[in-house]
């Protein structure tokens, strides 16, 4: 029984490419008392191993916090995975504005202590007395309430690429340093103020809008489903956007865009640019804001230093790194006295630029494709290939693709094949394939069918 990961990012990559599948990014997070987390955790991921699920999930005694990626065409079946828990049935389903099928590369499901690291003890306060829920027409409404004080409850290296207009920004690295700032900063106002908070996707202020009805604010609201519900909600409904800039996510995208502005720099030339990038030394990976043609000149890297590492022999960058911290703990959010142009704290509201129009997202799969099988032999005076059926079914009149590392892409359409030695209309999983093919292959090369 799979519990864990077998196959590397890399790997997984290479998978969904020859799979040809369109998927889904979305989020999800629920509260409630889950008996056992361990033996939850391990039902999850073998039901979800099983639909080519993947995402970072976190559970824990109080609830289950969820960032995944599926194959558009397993959702109800997903969606039935979680019918099966009272708690989750009927759950909101945040999608990305932006779907990306290489936003997540392994299905990691971990069991923590709480499903959002707040630091708040739950035993002292009723944390199911949230704050009222609002939409995006109420969110928009209740801004232009002069008596409303918003509040973004993400930390500096999120707001700094978006944020609502007029919103406190605070300077933190997490959502645990940002309530007693908050709570600090506003105790003057807990009666004749709208306290307004949002996040990325809600779960942040669930727990927040408790703490803070707790502290006695006396009107606390919160915009359901966060950042990216709000996004839907002003297509659906052909909302105005008081949301300016881009929303930062935590997976392979690190960003999804809200509007056309840009409203952050480089951070090392000070460029218009709100593009997150991480470092490319494997022992900083600081994360940072870098435009194109820093991204050349510095090689992916923060700093001179950085860049001189990552040209060392690999064995004396394990050395340099040997005895530091690593993993999450090196991989600093984005304070460093090289970035010259970060900013965080107070945020403008005017865009520094306009953000050209972007292609499709899903740029990793070009066209939609399945894969059939391999190249088994090429006989170069015939110009024929012959291919080995591993997958799905070939007929003839079918738009195929060979690629390889040498040959490239390349397409042709099929108007006659032999199978097994016999010509004829289609061939099954396990048929020798044969065919004309205008060019040289190779046995690395692969063969798909086309099916857009």
């Amino acid at each position: 029984m799979q519990l864990y990961n077998t196959l590397s990012a890399e790997e997984r990559a290479i998978m969904i490419d020859d799979a040809g599948q369109q998927r889904l990014t979305l989020s999800f997070y629920a509260y409630a008392k889950i008996q056992d987390p361990q033996k939850f955790r391990n039902d999850l991921f073998i039901a979800w191993n099983a639909l080519d699920a993947l995402g970072r999930i976190y559970v824990a005694s109080e609830g289950i916090n969820a960032q995944m990626s599926i194959p558009e065409e397993n959702l109800e079946a997903f969606r039935a995975t979680l019918e099966v828990y009272d708690f989750m049935k009927g759950i909101r389903l945040n999608e990305a504005v932006e779907h990306d099928d290489h936003s997540f590369l392994k299905l990691t499901i971990k069991v923590r202590h709480k499903i959002v690291a707040d630091g708040l003890n739950d035993d002292t306060f009723d944390v199911t007395n949230i704050g009222v829920h609002l939409k995006a027409k109420e969110f928009n409404e209740i801004l232009d309430d002069p008596n409303t004080i918003v509040v973004d409850f993400r930390n500096h290296y999120e707001s700094e690429v978006g944020h609502f207009k007029g919103a406190i920004t605070p300077d933190v690295e997490t959502f645990r340093e940002s309530l007693p700032i908050i709570n600090e900063q506003l105790k003057d106002h807990k009666d004749d103020k709208n306290l307004v908070m949002y996040c990325t996707g809600g779960i942040r202020c669930e727990k927040a809008s408790a703490y803070f009805k707790h502290q006695g604010f006396k009107n606390v609201y919160q915009l359901e489903g966060g950042i990216i519900n709000y996004a839907k909600q002003l297509k659906e409904e052909g909302l105005e956007s008081k949301f300016i800039g881009k929303n930062f996510v935590f997976d392979n995208r690190l960003g999804e865009r809200i509007t056309d502005d840009i409203v952050s720099q480089c951070h090392q030339c000070g460029k218009p640019c709100d593009n997150h990038t991480n470092c490319e030394n494997d022992g900083c990976h600081l994360l940072f804001i870098q435009c194109d043609e820093c991204k050349a000149a510095m090689e992916n890297c923060c700093s001179t230093e950085c860049l001189e590492i990552i040209h060392m022999p690999l064995v004396d960058q394990v050395r340099l790194r040997t005895g530091k911290q690593v993993g999450n703990k090196v991989f600093r959010k984005g304070k460093s006295e090289n970035l010259k142009f970060k900013h965080s704290g107070d945020l403008p509201e005017t865009a520094l630029a306009t953000a050209q129009k972007q292609a499709d997202i899903r740029q990793k799969i070009k066209v939609k494709k399945v894969l059939l099988g391999k190249a088994e032999h090429y006989y170069v005076k015939a110009q024929v290939g012959q291919f080995t059926v591993e997958n799905h079914e070939l007929n003839v009149g079918d738009k195929i693709l060979i690629s390889g590392p040498t040959t490239g892409d390349q397409e042709l359409v099929l108007d006659k094949i032999i199978v097994n030695g016999a010509e004829t209309q289609s061939a099954k999983v396990g048929d020798k394939v044969t065919f004309e093919v205008p060019f040289r292959i190779r046995l690395s090369d692969k063969l798909y069918k086309i099916i857009n």
